[in-house]
């Protein structure tokens, strides 16, 4: 395969970093047809489709790719920087996990930092403490990845990683509480650790001293407890913590930007991210925000995927949002591993 010219990456990161609303779409279709032109996985899938790329004017035209082809290939688009790092999906015994090669992680840090604080404000003097066990148990997350960014960005002595010691998370927060500094504090856990924490924890009336305090999970009970409804989940937290809502981070190991609920379920994607809805029985027939489906796969255009794929068909239902490019997040197909809209063998 013909290698592209350097300077055109450059140019499509450069235009990444700085993308708005109004022009998304016209970076995304460029982005698209460099992915479909200099990476082979996805042009020999567009070539199964009879896709002519060049033709197609509108995101709406665009085929996502089938999230299962990163449990099977390495998934590249061009020359990109040396890896980095290749994250990896948690995935349950039995089952391929997803693998994710990160090529440029300063454009990872840069995106992931910019949509947290479009949402949350500036993550220095933020007190960010995580709980994140079934993570920090492997070397190869993303999330973790993510979150020891914004660790080091909030240059708080307070912030760090709690393994299963969440007796050491209740008593920094009372620390805090004490302190009183008037700074954000966010504790930002999978599921099933804060639900543990909560549930098992004392009295946590003292967190009424921390006015700024956010509950954030991350999705996920990774077969340590029974699955529940994210309203079960937020309602057991509200009520055991005393927090007038809980929010929630949307990521992939397949996605390199991120989407945040500040409650309710309802997510916003980040700048750099739009969702689009597929037909439940027609994979190849989607709308953006606003379309006609009531309820459909989610398709997520995420640009800082540059040097893998920018489009990708997840295995997540959801709905659009009360508001311009918000979505909820619903849950997954059924035998969410061998449906999908794979029509070859790569």
């Amino acid at each position: 395969m013909k290698f592209p010219d350097p300077s055109l990456r450059q140019a499509l990161r450069h235009d990444i970093e700085h993308v708005t609303t109004s022009n998304f779409e016209e970076v995304a279709m460029r982005v698209f047809r460099y992915q479909a032109h200099y990476n082979p996985i996805y042009q020999r899938y567009l070539a199964h489709l009879r896709v002519q790329p060049d033709r197609l004017r509108r995101l709406a035209e665009v085929p996502f790719f089938p999230i299962q082809f990163f449990k099977h290939h390495i998934i590249r688009t061009g020359q990109p920087p040396a890896s980095a790092v290749v994250f990896e999906s948690s995935g349950t015994t039995g089952y391929t996990t997803s693998r994710h090669t990160l090529y440029d992680p300063l454009l990872y840090q840069s995106i992931s930092e910019r949509i947290f604080e479009e949402q949350y404000g500036a993550l220095d003097g933020m007190h960010l403490l995580a709980l994140l066990p079934s993570y920090l148990e492997r070397n190869n997350s993303s999330l973790v990845y993510m979150v020891r960014h914004f660790i080091d960005k909030t240059h708080s002595p307070y912030s760090g990683f709690y393994l299963h010691d969440s007796r050491a998370l209740t008593r920094q927060l009372e620390v805090l509480a004490r302190r009183a500094d008037g700074h954000p504090v966010l504790v930002l856990g999978v599921t099933f650790a804060l639900l543990d924490w909560a549930e098992r924890g004392p009295d946590f009336s003292f967190l009424t001293d921390l006015p700024r305090l956010i509950v954030m999970e991350t999705g996920g009970m990774k077969g340590r407890r029974q699955e529940l409804l994210r309203e079960e989940v937020h309602a057991i937290l509200r009520a055991r913590l005393g927090v007038p809502s809980i929010h929630s981070e949307y990521g992939m190991t397949e996605l390199l930007s991120q989407g945040y609920s500040a409650g309710e379920g309802v997510f916003r994607p980040g700048s750099t991210m739009r969702i689009l809805l597929r037909d439940t029985n027609d994979p190849f027939s989607v709308a953006p925000w606003g379309g006609y489906f009531q309820t459909g796969g989610i398709n997520v255009v995420d640009l800082a995927n540059l040097d893998s794929c920018s489009f990708i068909e997840t295995q997540d239902l959801g709905r659009f949002g009360p508001e311009p490019e918000t979505f909820y997040v619903l849950g997954r197909f059924d035998n969410s591993d061998v449906r999908g809209c794979n029509l070859m063998a790569l």
